[in-house]
């Protein structure tokens, strides 16, 4: 086991502003070995990411979240994906099935409490499978949401039980603009539904097309205050400078 402590992951946050996704997934890579992985949702921008990724790390893998609730066209596209980069996207699924869940909780959860369902259906299996690694991939972005603005290229997190975790969000500073640049030019495969006007997709229940012009996730959990299902706020971050993250030395 080898130590990257605060000090440093500020540091080198701050070298990676400059720095492209390539590097940032070659440094995670080379850091952490085998205990760093990608997480999905086959958004536009995780489709950027996972591009991007098989050119520059294929050997970091990926996974997702099968809430039970997902459109259809985000499977099919989970399916297109893993045939043209010749991958296999590991599934990560609730401990209860949508029907053991409505037999225990109630038809519709998601309408009546909707932060529940998703701790049930997103952030539990998410946790399972954080136990397992030092650090996790995610394609988030400053200028999606107010809650991400302030996102940095590397941050560290208490994981539970002592560990820790490195978040990295390799693609922080990319724009809108750039993403859909990048589809095009590269004809990176894409979540059919964004062609009805939906700029951000998650469970079927609680997303909806958004108009023309909105913010990127307007389209989630629409006329309520939710603004994140909960997977990217349930973890402590390491404030102190100083405190030490632990890693997986990179396997030789």
């Amino acid at each position: 086991m080898s130590f990257i402590d605060r000090a440093e992951l500020d540091r080198l946050a701050r070298t990676f502003e400059g720095a492209s996704p390539e590097e940032v997934l070659l440094w995670a890579r080379e850091a952490l070995g085998p205990r760093v992985a990608i997480g999905t949702a086959f958004g536009a921008t995780g489709m950027v990411l996972l591009d991007i990724a098989q050119k520059a790390a294929p050997q970091i893998p990926i996974f997702t979240i099968d809430t039970g609730y997902l459109f259809q066209e985000t499977l099919e596209l989970k399916a297109r994906v893993e045939a043209r980069y010749g991958i296999r996207i590991e599934s990560l699924h609730p401990r209860l099935s949508v029907s053991e869940q409505d037999r225990e909780y109630g038809l519709a959860l998601y309408g009546r409490d909707a932060d529940r369902c998703c701790f049930m259906r997103k952030v539990e299996p998410l946790q399972r499978k954080l136990a397992d690694l030092d650090g996790w991939v995610n394609s988030l972005r400053r200028d999606q949401s107010e809650t991400r603005k302030a996102i940095r290229i590397l941050e560290p997190y208490r994981a539970g039980n002592g560990r820790s975790l490195v978040k990295i969000h390799p693609m922080a500073n990319w724009t809108r603009k750039q993403i859909q640049d990048y589809i095009h030019t590269y004809n990176v495969p894409y979540n059919l539904l964004m062609d009805r006007g939906y700029a951000s997709i998650g469970c079927w229940p609680c997303t909806q097309a958004s108009g023309e012009g909105a913010d990127e996730r307007a389209g989630r959990w629409s006329g309520s205050a939710k603004t994140e299902c909960g997977i990217h706020t349930f973890l402590t971050p390491v404030e102190e400078l100083g405190r030490e993250t632990q890693v997986t030395e990179a396997a030789d």
